[in-house]
């Protein structure tokens, strides 16, 4: 049983391995080529190693590894170190992917807005496909995730535009240039749309849903809810065979997280039972947020009260 388990592990850690690989590599080509030799420094830790490589002609990979580290130790102290081990091979295959690309790839000195725009693609692609297997590139998210766990009324999002936009106003103010930190807007635009179409398709409403049946539920959950920041609702569930009562662990997640839970799961548990099903559609906090118009609903509330003969509301 052991041999099967083992090779599907081998096979898994292969594939996320060439997906990173792969990513750094289109990655690092949008730092080299487009966006540094531009002066578009498009937040992040990458951007802030591009702002201090322009100041004082350090590397833009070792700096933004060297930056790294301490959020690195931070977030092992946070959550663990299993949940880290894959965004610190990311991050290392990318910063050393940076510095190498510039030796074969020449740098695009042209029209900003070319260069920001394409810089743009390459960096959504590259990390989308660092995402697709449960890894990042540290930085910008890591330091949001590490916050989110202390300023639970701010969502993911915001935190990751809070520190993304402090970077790009330095990067304005080191390049002594609105152009350079309204290009690296543009960057990130289109970089983040990309990976959004990559990752979740047109519908940004859509996911996975995951069942899990394990002995060890609560401490899978609190693990989800901490390295993953998604909700997890416990089922009473009964065997139908045994007829033993227990609980099944209900987990909505972006279709790139689900790699995430499984590392997650099996790390608390090896011989945990999972399903995973489509979700064609997911509303609510951290996924699609629907706000119906106004006047539509008030026009439904007094429908409603008609049917119901209810007393007009208040005005």
């Amino acid at each position: 049983m052991k041999a099967p388990l083992t090779q599907e592990r081998a096979k898994t850690l292969t594939k996320d391995l060439l997906f990173f690989v792969a990513g750094s590599l289109i990655y690092a080509v949008s730092v080299k080529m487009f966006t540094a030799p531009n002066h578009i420094a498009s937040g992040g830790v990458t951007g802030l190693s591009i702002v201090l490589n322009y100041l004082f002609h350090t590397p833009i990979g070792a700096t933004a590894f060297l930056i790294n580290i301490p959020i690195f130790i931070w977030a092992i102290v946070e959550i663990g170190y299993k949940l880290v081990a894959k965004t610190f091979v990311a991050t290392l295959l990318s910063s050393a992917a940076i510095d190498l690309m510039g030796v074969v790839i020449p740098p695009y000195e042209g029209n900003q807005m070319l260069a920001a725009i394409f810089g743009g693609v390459l960096e959504g692609v590259g990390l989308a496909l660092v995402f697709t297997r449960g890894g990042t590139t540290g930085g910008t998210d890591m330091v949001a995730r590490l916050l989110g766990r202390h300023f639970r009324h701010l969502s993911m999002g915001k935190l990751m535009l809070g520190v993304d936009f402090v970077i790009i106003v330095f990067s304005g103010f080191a390049f002594q240039s609105m152009e350079s930190a309204l290009y690296a807007l543009l960057t990130i635009f289109v970089s983040t749309r990309l990976i959004d179409a990559i990752l979740y398709g047109t519908d940004m409403g859509n996911g996975k849903v995951l069942f899990i049946i394990s002995e060890k539920n609560e401490e899978i959950a609190q693990n989800i809810l901490i390295g993953l920041d998604r909700g997890v609702t416990a089922l009473k569930s009964r065997g139908g065979y045994s007829g033993r009562e227990g609980e099944v662990l209900l987990c909505a997640v972006r279709r790139y997280e689900v790699s995430k839970v499984y590392d997650i799961v099996h790390s608390v548990d090896t011989n945990a039972f999972i399903i995973v099903g489509e979700a064609g559609e997911i509303t609510g906090e951290g996924f699609r947020e629907i706000k119906p118009d106004d006047k539509s609903l008030r026009q439904i509330l007094k429908e409603n009260r008609k049917k119901k003969e209810l007393p007009p509301e208040k005005t």
